[in-house]
């Protein structure tokens, strides 16, 4: 039965239904199939996959991000970075992962970023002659460290499934996401060399920089708000989420002026609806989490992990090509709901930090997000450029090699990602 649900969801994946459909078709199919459950457990499982207090800040922190997008504060933040970087060769580049560090800050969400950024850079790109696929490759590339530098919304969703703590996976994340960013502009730096790509002057004194500063302070401090709130224990996750999105509210509404009544209920209706689409996953996956467990997948997995990788090194190996290969075909979100937790009580077996595994398949399968043949940013990125898919995948492909280098690094170097949470949480 298990071959049959996993072979159903993904034959309806492939003919273009939507995740959460494909999954509970194939769910209702298997209980209808054995018989031996009533039907109306399908329902009662929705609700209990969606009875957790910590998913209320999804939709906060979604709606922090399309706020900062509409109020024009992601512009102010693309102007505050093209200062430092924007007169190198291929500047506009750059400026999409410095300004995509900075937003990651704030709303946990790749897809809002990477809506966010590019929707301001992709014109100033091609005002500036950079070839469209280029353009869209990078911003798509730079809005993966968005669910990796804290706050994150996958982050969220593992310490729910797990327990674990989500300051400690919040600040895993952050030596990792600046990485992945330091790992983007290298590549960005190789593949420019001896190339035309475009330049432009950018007038920098000291005046300019304290009245840029001065534009962008509200914006600057809303991620150091949010994050300090929580790894300071003054906010619980749910709590940071309404602080973010009520903070960018006030900014863009009273301090910036930029949203006025009449913009808001556009703003709450969209955010709403993106949030829906991520609710309804949870729900059903929790009907496709009690088949699994109904049929014992999890300790038939385990067994056959602990015998073909009994040390740690080739576990993780095992893992992150399992994952790098699910990222290619499937959602992030059903993928760790599935299979992290059956996953993780193998690695602490194995003596591996939880910590370090779960930011570890965090990083795995956002790096999914721009592979094909699903890739999410890359769908989004061609939509906003007009370029073919197969273009910006081909473009995409230095950045996605320069990331799994860093996921190999993080994997193998596990202070990288447990230094920071264990020094300032403790052990």
């Amino acid at each position: 039965m298990v071959v049959v649900l996993f072979l159903v969801m993904f034959v309806l994946m492939a003919l273009g239904m939507e995740i959460f459909a494909s999954m509970a078709v194939s769910a209702l199919l298997v209980l209808s199939v054995r018989g031996d459950t009533p039907l109306n457990v399908f329902p009662a499982s929705m609700v209990t996959g969606m009875d957790n207090v910590s998913l209320l800040a999804i939709p906060f922190f979604i709606l922090a991000g399309d706020v900062m997008s509409c109020g024009g504060i992601t512009a102010k933040l693309v102007d505050f970075s093209r200062f430092f970087v924007g007169s190198w060769k291929g500047g506009l580049a750059y400026t999409s992962v410095v300004v995509n560090v900075i937003m990651a800050g704030v709303s946990g969400s790749a897809p809002a970023d990477a809506t966010a950024v590019s929707s301001v850079l992709l014109p100033a790109m091609e005002r500036d002659g950079y070839r469209k696929p280029f353009a869209a490759a990078i911003n798509a590339a730079a809005a993966v460290v968005g669910p990796i530098i804290p706050p994150s919304i996958p982050m969220i969703f593992l310490s729910m499934l797990t327990g674990l703590s989500v300051g400690k996976l919040f600040l895993g994340g952050l030596v990792p996401g600046l990485l992945l960013s330091g790992s983007l502009m290298l590549a960005l730096y190789w593949q420019m060399r001896g190339k035309p790509y475009p330049q432009t002057r950018v007038k920098r004194s000291l005046k300019g920089f304290l009245l840029l500063t001065k534009d962008t302070l509200f914006a600057l401090i809303a991620p150091l708000v949010i994050v300090g709130g929580i790894v300071g224990g003054v906010v619980t996750v749910v709590e940071a989420s309404i602080l973010a999105a009520a903070y960018v509210l006030f900014a863009s509404t009273v301090i910036y002026r930029t949203i006025g009544p009449k913009d808001l209920l556009p703003i709450f209706v969209r955010s709403a609806v993106f949030s829906s689409v991520i609710m309804v996953l949870f729900g059903v996956v929790g009907t496709f989490s009690r088949l699994l467990a109904t049929e014992r997948v999890a300790e038939s997995f385990g067994q056959w992990i602990v015998a073909t990788a009994p040390n740690p090194m080739f576990f993780l190996l095992i893992v992150n090509c399992f994952f790098l290969f699910l990222g290619m075909i499937m959602d992030a979100i059903p993928a760790m709901l599935i299979f992290f937790p059956v996953l993780l009580p193998i690695a602490e077996r194995l003596g591996i930090d939880p910590i370090h595994f779960g930011v570890v398949i965090v990083v795995n399968l956002m790096i999914g997000l721009i592979t094909p043949p699903v890739g999410g940013l890359l769908y989004i990125l061609t939509k906003m450029s007009g370029q073919p898919f197969d273009a910006v995948a081909r473009a995409a492909m230095p950045y996605i090699v320069a990331m799994i280098a860093i996921l190999f690094l993080i994997t193998y170097v596990p202070p990288l990602v447990t230094t920071v949470p264990y020094a300032l949480l403790g052990k």
